[in-house]
């Protein structure tokens, strides 16, 4: 049996203070968020995707919800093995980077990019040890706060045609999926069951919503729902952070096998009349977990964060620099491409229409949003006539024994 880490209020409250809403994202995307007003009996352990025991912490709900850190699927087994040994990538050089959120207190995290491509929206606690909703132009300062409710926000997704936006949120006493307006206004619940629904993403149409589900007693489930009537929804399979492709009816997922490394891969699903078919495993490892899929604009392509090695052991403390890079995959699982240099905590990828990545870092001390173009070229100088990214001879990047710029 799997090793597992129980956190105190307090001890949770040191991560957040070191790492932000990282250990929130690591926390989702592992399978160990519990609502505020569930109570789990630690006798009868809630089993996850792969009959682990996921154990989960009561909550107070007077203090912010509590976050079981249930490391399953090996995440408290980390041998020394470096990270990704086993996944070949193109190396690339890191000459596009840009920083988009800045904050000296809090983090930001869960970023979402406009339709448009001129304003993101992103869950940030620099305000509040609470995560709200926040807007702000991709190339400015000034931040917009949408949301300002005692509970937790976050997860904030863009609608298709860029006048809604669905987050997760306890506000209900557990975890549901909500909508607004792109004032912060008529805030309308989807979501209303006693399990936990989180990280909602839009069909192309705008019309439907799929998210993952923890009911009281089981594993994370994978349902689609209709934005008008949210009585009407389907279970289409087992999984998180699911998210619709741009075009047509495929879904991208993260999953854990139920055997060996037990570590979490990458999958898809296409939808026919609305029932799954067979699900397609695009990318896995056997060194670490691939979680949080995003698709490309043209839907040919997926990035996802890959968390290595350095959250072995139970002292919280070792939580608050995790290791994790974004790559980029083909869909048919070719041509894996590392995007980040593994010199800092990188999470929750998302592209914009533009084709660049944008997702979570540590590499400027707090939690913040930057992107990266992933078509950068490398050192060698770009075909004749090319001015696209081409590199900069006079003062060329630092690069890192593995061929990637190091962070700046």
């Amino acid at each position: 049996m799997m090793k597992s880490t129980r956190y105190t209020t307090r001890q949770q409250s040191r991560i957040a203070d070191c790492c932000g809403l990282t250990l929130m994202t690591l926390a989702i995307a592992i399978g160990g968020i519990a609502g505020c007003s569930q109570l789990h009996d630690d006798s009868h352990p809630v089993q996850n995707d792969d009959s682990q025991e996921t154990p989960f912490v009561p909550a107070d709900p007077d203090r912010e919800p509590m976050l079981a850190s249930s490391t399953p699927h090996g995440l408290s087994e980390f041998s020394a093995t470096p990270l990704q040994d086993d996944v070949p990538f193109e190396p690339r050089t890191i000459r596009s980077l840009r920083q988009h959120s800045f904050t000296s207190e809090g983090s930001d995290s869960d970023a979402s990019i406009s339709p448009g491509g001129d304003t993101m929206v992103f869950a940030s606690t620099r305000h509040n040890t609470a995560p709200d909703i926040y807007t702000k132009s991709v190339d400015g300062v000034a931040v917009t706060q949408l949301t300002a409710d005692p509970s937790w926000d976050v997860q904030p997704v863009y609608s298709p045609d860029g006048t809604q936006i669905a987050f997760s949120s306890n506000r209900s006493g557990n975890w549901d999926i909500w909508i607004i307006d792109l004032k912060g206004r008529t805030p309308i619940q989807i979501t209303d069951e006693p399990g936990d629904e989180v990280h909602p993403s839009w069909s192309p149409d705008g019309k439907q919503l799929v998210y993952s589900r923890l009911p009281p007693r089981g594993q994370w489930e994978l349902w689609v729902t209709e934005t008008s009537t949210s009585a009407t929804r389907r279970f289409i399979g087992y999984g998180l952070f699911p998210t619709w492709a741009p075009m047509g009816d495929t879904i991208a997922f993260q999953r854990a096998r139920s055997r060996g490394s037990q570590w979490f891969s990458i999958w898809t699903v296409q939808l026919e009349g609305g029932e799954p078919g067979y699900p397609t495993e695009v990318a896995a490892s056997a060194e670490a977990a691939l979680i949080t899929p995003a698709w490309s604009p043209d839907g040919t392509k997926l990035a996802f964060a890959s968390v290595g090695p350095s959250l072995t052991g139970s002292d919280p403390a070792s939580l608050a620099a995790p290791q994790s890079d974004i790559f980029v995959v083909n869909l048919n699982g070719s041509n894996k491409q590392k995007l980040t240099d593994g010199h800092s905590a990188n999470f929750a990828p998302v592209w914009s229409n533009d084709g660049r990545v944008y997702f979570s870092t540590t590499r400027g001390g707090p939690e913040t949003i930057w992107s990266v173009n992933p078509n950068d070229a490398a050192m060698d100088a770009p075909p004749a006539g090319s001015t696209v990214d081409a590199p900069i001879r006079q003062n060329p990047p630092q690069i890192s024994d593995v061929g990637l710029a190091k962070d700046v």
